[in-house]
């Protein structure tokens, strides 16, 4: 099964290019057509979420399976995300969780003796 683990250290947002291409490659061969585009969006708000929210260090990890894709971002924060509705005026903020929500065949928060994980489900053949 192809799986991708990555560490991000702490409060490095290079960490969030790096983990697309690491994740684009890992996807090169996966049977998710169109949905590359989407893992990656919501790789990369459930990274920059870990590095912006917490400030510590996480874990990614990314499994390929014949049922599809799973994403999961560990951190040492057991702080829940925040689904809110975006802010006014065209913010940059306050969309991720919403996008993950939206776009994900399923999602969850556990929580850890340290921490939590926020992960997420595509399903393969899907579009």
């Amino acid at each position: 099964m192809p799986q991708l683990i990555r560490r991000l250290g702490r409060a490095d947002l290079r960490a969030v290019p790096e983990a697309r291409r690491a994740l684009r490659e890992l996807l090169r061969h996966w049977d998710g057509p169109g949905r590359s585009e989407i893992a990656e969006l919501l790789t990369s708000e459930l990274v920059t979420n870990a590095l912006v929210h917490t400030d510590d260090d996480a874990v990614l990890t990314a499994t390929v399976s014949e049922r599809g894709l799973r994403v999961e971002v560990r951190d040492r924060v057991a702080r829940l995300p925040r689904q809110r509705a975006a802010e006014p005026d065209e913010s940059t903020h306050g969309r991720g969780m919403l996008l993950v929500q939206s776009l994900a065949d399923a999602w969850g928060v556990r929580l850890h003796d340290v921490g939590k994980s926020v992960w997420f489900e595509l399903e393969a053949g899907t579009a």
